[in-house]
């Protein structure tokens, strides 16, 4: 059965890490490519691959054209409006995207664009919002596009460090959007973060190395365990915020 109180999506970095992840029970994944860039847009036969396996977590893509800065050309619009479209024909249940201007204000405008192109689909602004310059006016224009969740980590590397803003967005939101707290979340702080924000859902890799040969070296790959434990240290450990 799916936990009904918290919600638990893996960052996955190909299918394996999202096999590995439904087999740890997660209730999503977002995939993407080239995670140490901050995550792209995954090649087509990987999403088409990740939605032919998984059938029980749902798969929701990121929508993003490079690594850098998130203030985007017209050619690079037309070309995430056309990873929507290749997304919807495959079936993916969620897009994950978020585009900002030069001043760092949220790009409402190619935003509109491009939640326009994802009518049916679950549609979440990623951690772009941790680059804008004012986040309680960028909250509410996301809120005010109709997002459906806001990933952040409250604007510092991690979640762990961000929580006094997370804290006061998952206020300032009031249950108009899902707030998706994301990096550095693990099995030793997941259950800090919830208690100090009230968060309930979180965004996590939960990878571990894989190594086929020591002269190449090692990769990381999402490890179902460790999605099942982190998943646990929210339900089921001790409260370690002390008030």
């Amino acid at each position: 059965m799916k936990d009904i109180e918290y919600q638990f999506e893996i960052c996955a970095n190909g299918v394996e890490s999202c096999l590995a992840a439904q087999a740890g029970g997660a209730d999503r994944v977002e995939l993407c490519a080239a995670i140490p860039e901050g995550g792209t847009t995954p090649s087509y036969g990987e999403i088409r691959q990740a939605r032919r396996l998984l059938t029980s977590t749902r798969l929701h893509v990121i929508i993003r054209p490079r690594g850098g800065d998130f203030v985007y050309s017209a050619l690079e619009a037309e070309r995430m409006i056309s990873d929507i479209e290749v997304c919807r024909d495959l079936g993916v249940d969620g897009v994950v995207f978020g585009c900002l201007t030069l001043a760092g204000d949220v790009d409402t405008t190619l935003c509109e664009r491009l939640l326009a192109a994802s009518q049916g689909l679950s549609v979440t602004f990623h951690r772009a919002f941790d680059r804008c310059r004012c986040p309680r006016e960028a909250l509410e224009d996301i809120v005010r596009m109709g997002f459906h969740r806001l990933l952040t980590s409250g604007q510092k590397p991690t979640a762990e460090q961000g929580i006094p803003l997370l804290h006061d967005l998952q206020q300032q939101a009031a249950g108009r959007i899902v707030l998706l707290a994301g990096s550095g979340v693990n099995e030793d702080n997941i259950r800090r973060i919830h208690n100090a924000t009230g968060i309930r859902e979180f965004h996590f890799s939960a990878r571990s190395p894989i190594s086929h040969d020591a002269e190449f070296g090692d990769r990381l790959q999402t490890n179902a365990e460790r999605v099942r434990r982190t998943m646990q240290a929210l339900r089921y450990g001790s409260d370690t915020l002390k008030a």
